[in-house]
């Protein structure tokens, strides 16, 4: 027996963006369906954002979305970024950060280090080094902070991969 109800909800739809129509896989709508969650994790994620620079959440949300591969929410946050004044030269250096380190500030260095090491921790864990060069740079609240964000983006960007968002559909 064919449940209606899911096949609806994975039939293709029409969007446009950018002036163009874009076909796209529609899935469960995951703030509809799992309302509680949803809120929390907007509750979750103001709290990480509150007291850091906003410049340098734009920046630790990008490169999370790079190394996630999630078209959605680096498109989100590139133009969050720009309407908040970051440049274009730092918005195409995030993704090289290391081989432009002149475009960063040590702190912004350390949080994007850190960011990988979270982002990536199947890999290798966090290591040591990139652990105490953040704890060098930021207090331990404003540490505590940048662990939130890390933790919240990534998990931003799972729902929106999961879900098969559509970058540039963003409704906010």
């Amino acid at each position: 027996m064919v449940n209606t109800a899911s096949t609806a909800s994975t039939a293709n739809a029409t969007k446009a963006v950018n002036g163009d129509a874009v076909s796209k896989n529609v899935r469960l709508d995951f703030a509809k369906s799992a309302r509680k969650a949803f809120r929390a994790l907007i509750g979750f994620d103001a709290a990480a954002r509150e007291g850091l620079d906003p410049a340098l959440v734009e920046l630790i949300q990008i490169r999370a979305s790079h190394l996630n591969h999630c078209a959605y929410c680096l498109h989100m946050h590139t133009n969050d970024a720009r309407r908040a004044g970051e440049s274009e030269d730092r918005l195409h250096m995030v993704a090289v950060w290391r081989e432009a380190r002149h475009f960063f500030t040590e702190r912004e260095q350390a949080a994007l280090a850190l960011t990988e090491a979270v982002t990536l921790v199947a890999d290798r864990g966090v290591p040591d080094d990139v652990y105490a060069r953040a704890a060098a740079q930021f207090d331990e609240q404003e540490l505590a902070q940048v662990l939130a964000l890390i933790f919240a983006i990534n998990t931003w960007n799972r729902i929106a991969l999961s879900t098969a968002k559509v970058a540039g559909t963003d409704e906010r």
